[in-house]
């Protein structure tokens, strides 16, 4: 049998078992062949594609990130927060038949912060190693963008705008006035004027007896909108360890799991994201969103028939600098390597940011690959593709720990249309909440996207 006769025999054995289940979705089927969710032109829909759209179900990906950034938010490298979302999504995996696995790996040592009014948590952020753990509260003295802190400091929680380079000046300054902790808020770069300053880790060129904090600028914007008294706790998070999130299908031709010969066990696609934050930053774009994608297309492609394994993948503690996933390429030896025929990676893929109107597809060299290729296919095909993108030249993404090793990889995500660099205004802050930075049209979007399109290279050999 030819390869393309191969091919529309699975796609029509799984747009039959697709379409058998829409009952659970009315009027799926049919919508299937409308107009696609923030599409610029109509789409032509293979059989496969049809099963893959046909099962999507944005309702449940939604109630995945709800989880993940509103119930338990700030997911830190190697924190309990990051284990709660690591067991969260490993036991969602599970219950859909997949065959999961915790990788664990050590990451460093980390300071963290809590804020509190009255008793009630406010928001977390960084903290300084270098300055001192514990409790201390008090009335909040603005002192500004300065290096040196006036009169009246003593007993008090102060607070500055962060001179760059100049932090341990800062926070030595209101040691020497007696305040019991400094409070650093970030400002924006020159680099990026329109981004909203994250949360940072002070990095003092000595120790000081008071707990130095970190700030967002959000953090400082609120404190001065009428924050009087506070109460600051920091706790140094040691022996920390980290997981990945590896679950996986084996290839199979029919609904019953049998590979019936026509499958190749030796291959394998890879959907992945990264499910960590950064301090002080709930995550739903960042990349809340691209782990409820992995989610929500382990569940669609739970069943349909692909000569390849399907690999979902959450890589922990990428905000460390891609520390989980360089850990799990590390572990392949050179026949693992050769398995992966693709890694289609997802890092902030809902954003509702308007000017975020170009799907853009990363690699790092900026060629073609395996995985480009099958986005711009599937992009055709959904209606998608002029405002499509790339491949464009970027690393900076989990996607470059696999290409490092010479696997063919992409990133990505919905960014501004000029470039790959400009990102949502609110980007690592406090604000990428659900209410604020996402949309759920982006969203699916993104998971029809990649969902046909690694489909499409799990039907192949």
């Amino acid at each position: 049998m030819s390869e393309v006769n191969r091919r529309d025999l699975l796609a029509g054995v799984a747009a039959f078992t697709g379409f058998a289940t829409v009952g659970l979705l009315p009027g799926t089927a049919a919508a299937a062949t409308r107009q696609r969710p923030g599409a610029v032109r109509p789409p032509t829909l293979t059989t496969g594609d049809r099963a893959v759209v046909g099962r999507i179900d944005i309702r449940r990906a939604m109630r995945h990130l709800k989880v993940l950034s509103d119930e338990i938010g700030f997911r830190i490298a190697g924190t309990e927060s990051e284990h709660r979302a690591a067991r969260y999504i490993a036991g969602q995996l599970r219950r859909l038949g997949y065959d999961v696995e915790l990788q664990p790996f050590p990451v460093p040592d980390k300071a963290l912060a809590e804020i509190r009014a009255k008793g009630e948590r406010l928001w977390q952020t960084a903290a300084s190693a270098q300055g001192a753990t514990g409790l201390a509260d008090g009335a909040v003295l603005d002192v500004g963008k300065v290096v040196e802190v006036p009169g009246g400091a003593r007993g008090k929680l102060v607070l500055f705008d962060r001179v760059a380079g100049k932090e341990t000046d800062q926070a030595k300054a209101a040691e020497a006035a007696g305040a019991k902790a400094a409070l650093i808020a970030n400002v924006r770069t020159d680099t990026y004027p329109e981004r909203k300053a994250a949360t940072f880790t002070p990095n003092l060129a000595g120790t000081v007896a008071i707990p130095v904090l970190g700030l967002a600028e959000y953090h400082g914007e609120r404190i001065r909108a009428g924050a009087k008294r506070l109460s600051v706790e920091v706790t140094l998070h040691s022996k920390l360890t980290s997981y990945n999130v590896l679950a996986e299908r084996k290839a199979s031709l029919g609904n019953d799991g049998n590979n019936d010969g026509d499958s190749d066990a030796n291959k394998a696609v890879i959907v992945s994201a990264h499910y960590d934050t950064v301090p002080g930053s709930p995550g739903a774009n960042d990349d809340g969103s691209g782990a409820v994608l992995c989610l929500e297309l382990a569940r669609v492609l739970r069943n349909l028939p692909t000569r390849q394994a399907i690999r979902i993948c959450l890589w922990g503690s990428e905000e460390l600098g891609l520390v989980g996933s360089r850990h799990y390429v590390k572990q392949l030896d050179d026949e693992g390597v050769k398995q992966i025929t693709g890694v289609f990676q997802n890092d902030m893929v809902g954003t509702s940011h308007p000017a975020a109107e170009t799907y853009w597809l990363l690699s790092l060299d900026g060629s073609d690959n395996t995985t480009t290729v099958a986005v711009k296919d599937a992009a055709r095909r959904l209606g998608h593709l002029d405002q499509v993108r790339g491949p464009t030249a970027r690393g900076s993404s989990d996607h470059e720990s696999f290409s490092e090793r010479g696997i063919a990889a992409g990133n990505y995500s919905w960014r501004g249309n000029d470039a790959p660099s400009q990102l949502e205004p609110v980007y690592h802050t406090p604000e990428d909440r659900i209410v604020q930075n996402v949309s759920v049209e982006r969203l699916r979007a993104s998971i029809e996207l990649i969902g046909c399109a690694a489909y499409d290279v799990a039907r192949r050999t």
